[in-house]
């Protein structure tokens, strides 16, 4: 018998993710961040094709059982890279990007599995001259995006996967074998990536950075998302670690919506929950008479933009709220 499953990388660019001098094309219109990603993967070469993402790995594994044991197995599927679309007056110009070759580990196999490992990722084409903290100390190609996967088939015909490795910018997400969207990196972190992703520093040298993975938000909190991007009113603002964005038991109407890295939920002085980008907080104080009931505290340096409660009714901040009810009770 033979057992199929796969597991899929995407990265894109979200809403003021970069910063400083290379985030003036941005700012200028010249170049564009990304929409969130759909919450289904139905095709990954129709994304390509609609240019939705900056990079994608894909990667597919097989085995056959036979009397119970695994006969045989194969890897298959790669990387994919997008281009860069610059607008330069009236005028749109596309920069073919750079594609580092595919890294596929010798599969693990067992009595019991095969695991297979894969690492695909790039660079934009467009130079990005900086100087940068080490040798060289300056730089003009831009820094290497990449993820790494890792895929499990076990010989019952269940499979398993992880993101064991990711570059810090820009946002990864990882759909599972049906194509829905599973598991989501939590850092966005332009000023790391850019200084430090390239030569050794890259799983092409001799590094692969670990990935801080998330939780998926639901479907309401992207759709919430989404529209506050859209209207241009997005203006965010930075928390030093071990800063609170609210204090349990004290007044507030504001809810939030996380950017970038991730929030402690504390109650009563005990972490019940980990929140990360795309989450909206801060939304019971309107189901509470205005009384925060819980503590939000940064874990590293994050970046939150305030999302004023007219964004959503009483039924809509009752569904996040539940949501958030369901992660804290695991």
């Amino acid at each position: 018998m033979k057992f199929e499953s796969s597991v899929t990388a995407v990265s894109w660019i979200p809403a003021e993710a970069v910063k400083g001098f290379l985030g003036v094309p941005f700012e200028m219109g010249l170049a564009h961040y990304d929409d969130a990603l759909p919450e289904m993967l139905d095709n990954l070469d129709e994304w390509h094709g609609k240019d939705l993402f900056r990079e994608a790995n894909e990667l597919k594994g097989w085995i056959e059982v036979e009397d119970g044991k695994i006969v045989a197995h194969g890897q298959e599927g790669g990387g994919r890279i997008g281009v860069t679309r610059l607008k330069i007056g009236p005028k749109t110009v596309t920069v073919k990007a750079k594609a580092m070759p595919d890294i596929r580990a010798v599969p693990e196999v067992t009595d019991d599995y095969v695991r297979f490992i894969q690492t695909c990722g790039g660079r934009t084409g467009a130079p990005a001259p900086r100087p940068v903290p080490r040798k060289p100390f300056f730089q003009v190609d831009s820094a290497v995006a990449w993820t790494t996967l890792a895929l499990t088939i076990y010989k019952d015909g269940r499979s398993e996967y992880e993101l064991i490795g990711a570059s810090p910018f820009p946002r990864h997400w990882v759909y599972d074998h049906t194509g829905k969207l599973a598991m989501e990196t939590g850092l966005t972190d332009f000023t790391t990536w850019i200084n430090d992703a390239f030569g050794d520093r890259t799983p092409w040298g001799a590094y692969d950075a670990p990935a801080m993975v998330k939780q998926v938000e639901s479907p309401l909190e992207r759709e919430l998302t989404g529209m506050v991007v859209r209207s241009g009113k997005l203006k965010s603002r930075e928390l030093p670690s071990g800063e609170c964005l609210t204090k349990q038991g004290e007044s507030g109407s504001d809810m939030y919506l996380i950017l970038d890295r991730i929030f402690a939920v504390e109650v009563d002085g005990a972490e019940v929950a980990q929140v990360g980008p795309g989450a909206i907080l801060g939304e019971r104080s309107g189901l509470e008479s205005g009384t925060r009931t819980a503590t939000l505290r940064a874990r590293t340096q994050c970046r939150v933009a305030a999302l004023p409660q007219r964004y959503a009714d009483e039924r809509e901040l009752a569904q996040i709220a539940r949501g958030h009810r369901r992660e804290e009770g695991r």
